[in-house]
Parts: C-alpha cells; structure tokens; sequence
C-alpha cells in the first residue's frame, strides 16, 4: 500500500480529518492548489500508485453490473474523530459507472441521502465486511460518514476504519 497522507480542502487548505491513499492506474487527491481531481501518482512520493489487488477487481465484477474495471480504489482511513461530510462522488467523467465502497474495520455511521443536498437523509450503521454499491439514479447520492464506533472490531489492531471505494474514472472509449 502507498503511504497514507492527509488531503487539503480545495478552497481553505484546512486539512481533512481522514487520512487517504489509492491503489489502481488513478488515485483521488485533493489540495489547495489543485482542487479535486484523479492522478496516476503519489502527492507526497511521486511515485504511481500501487496496483489494485485483484480480489477488489473480483467484487466490482461480481456487483458492479458494469462491463469496465474499476480504475481508482480511494482508500480512506478513519481514527478518532475522523468523519466525511456528506457529498456527491461527481469527479468521474461517466456517472453510469456505479461507486463500490467496502467498509473494513470499526463501524461507521454512514449517512445517505437524495441527489440533493436538501433531501432527507437516513443513517446506517456500516460494520467491517460491508459493502455498498451506489449506481443507478442513487450514484449521485449525498453520503457522508458522521462518526466512527471506537472498540466495535478487532481487524485493526490501532483502531479505526479503513474504507475502499472502487470507481471508474473516464469514460470507456
């Protein structure tokens, strides 16, 4: 795995609470400078990112109901206090690509919504193991993570929740 790094918020700099690392041909990586966006290496190291294991290649097959691999895994670490703000996964040149996140680790309060930020939201409890699949007209989803339940896994020996989130980046030619 590439080392995890922490990503700043586009506008302020102010750093996110989640620690982050891809695997895969392309990585999402967030700064000042730049803004969000998808590139083939490391911001820290430089070097391209690792590939993907071949099991997470397995489950976007078997679930993703799309005929293309997946190109980014975002690897997103949670400890402490660390949480998501609901937002739409909307960096991706084809929304007809479905987003595949497994969550590992600690249980995350997820929260998920409409395709507008006003629509109500309801939470779920994500244990180690689970998976979710947005596709469809909920690809455009608002979801967030509002905090993580210390002490409810014993996969990772510090604590916390690592989270995969597989998609396809550009459009399939």
């Amino acid at each position: 795995m590439a080392p995890l790094f922490t990503p700043t918020m586009p506008r302020s700099g102010k750093p996110m609470s989640v620690r982050m690392t891809n695997c895969g041909p392309l990585g999402w990586v967030t700064d000042k400078e730049g803004g969000y966006r998808y590139q083939a290496t490391h911001p820290v190291t430089g070097k391209p990112w690792p590939p993907m294991p071949q099991m997470l290649h397995d489950l976007w097959q078997e679930l993703a109901d799309y005929r293309f691999p997946p190109e980014a895994c975002l690897v997103n670490y949670y400890a402490g206090e660390a949480k998501m703000g609901l937002h739409q996964d909307k960096d991706e040149e084809d929304f007809a690509a479905p987003v595949l996140s497994v969550s590992l680790g600690d249980t995350g309060i997820f929260r998920l919504g409409g395709t507008s930020r006003k629509d109500p939201t309801e939470k779920l409890e994500l244990k180690s193991g689970d998976v979710v699949l947005l596709g469809g007209v909920d690809r455009l989803a608002y979801h967030g993570i509002d905090r993580i339940i210390p002490g409810t896994s014993g996969l990772i020996a510090e604590g916390g929740r690592f989270n995969l989130t597989l998609r396809r980046v550009t459009k399939p030619k």
